[in-house]
C-alpha cells in the first residue's frame, strides 16, 4: 500500500512519509526460534523493545535502531527463562541488552532488505534482515494516527556472539521474526 506522501528515490518510491516514526509497542513483537536437541524448536519472544524508524528523503537516509532487554525473554516456561538469563547462558547481568542499528536499506514496493549491525554484550556482527512492508493504515481509534506495519526475518548464529553454550542441546542458528508497527510522525 503506497500513500500519497511517498518519496521518490530515483525510480523507487518509499512507501511511507519522511520523519521520525515511533514504535507502537502494543502491536509489535520480537520473536525467535531455536532447535532443541536437534529434533524440535523452542519458540520465544522478548517483551521489552524500544525502536525507532527514521525515514529521510531517500532510501539511503532510512535508519532503524532497536534495543531489546534480554531479561524480558519469555519462552512460556518460567524455569527455563530464569536459566537462560543466568550467568552460564545469556548472563543478563553482564549483557542486559542487544542492539541493532541499520546501515543500509534497499528494495521497493513490499519487499526490502535491511543490512545492519547487531550487538550482544561486547560483540558486534553484521546481520541482514528481509523486510516485508505490510502497509499503512489510519487507526480507527481517535487520535491514533496512521500506522505502518513491517515484518522482518533473518537468522543469527549464537557462536558468532560468544553464546556457544549447550552445544548439542541448543542449535547454533537462531531464527528471528520481528512484527513491528510504527506511528507516523504528526507533521507528516
Amino acid at each position: 500500500m503506497t500513500n500519497d506522501t511517498s518519496l521518490a528515490t530515483g525510480t523507487t518510491a518509499l512507501p511511507i512519509a519522511s520523519g521520525r516514526w515511533e514504535l507502537d509497542p502494543l502491536h509489535s513483537a520480537v520473536n525467535f526460534s531455536i532447535r532443541h536437541m536437534g529434533i524440535a524448536k523452542v519458540r520465544g519472544r522478548f517483551s521489552t523493545v524500544r525502536a525507532e524508524l527514521y525515514v529521510g528523503a531517500t532510501a539511503e537516509d532510512v535508519r532503524v535502531s532497536a534495543t531489546i532487554d534480554l531479561a524480558s525473554i519469555d519462552t512460556g516456561n518460567a524455569d527455563r527463562d530464569a536459566h537462560v538469563r543466568a550467568s552460564d547462558l545469556l548472563d543478563v547481568a553482564e549483557r542486559p541488552t542487544m542492539t541493532y542499528r541499520s546501515t543500509r536499506v534497499t528494495g521497493e514496493g513490499g519487499d526490502w532488505t535491511m543490512e545492519g549491525e547487531l550487538t550482544i554484550g561486547d560483540v558486534t556482527r553484521p546481520v541482514t534482515l528481509a523486510v516485508e512492508f505490510g502497509g499503512l493504515v489510519e487507526m480507527p481509534v481517535e487520535g491514533a494516527g496512521r500506522h505502518a506495519g513491517f515484518e522482518a526475518t533473518g537468522e543469527i548464529r549464537r557462536s558468532d556472539f560468544g553464546l556457544g553454550f549447550a552445544p548439542g542441546v541448543l542449535g547454533d542458528v537462531v531464527k528471528i521474526q520481528l512484527d513491528m508497527q510504527f506511528v507516523e510522525p504528526r507533521d507528516a
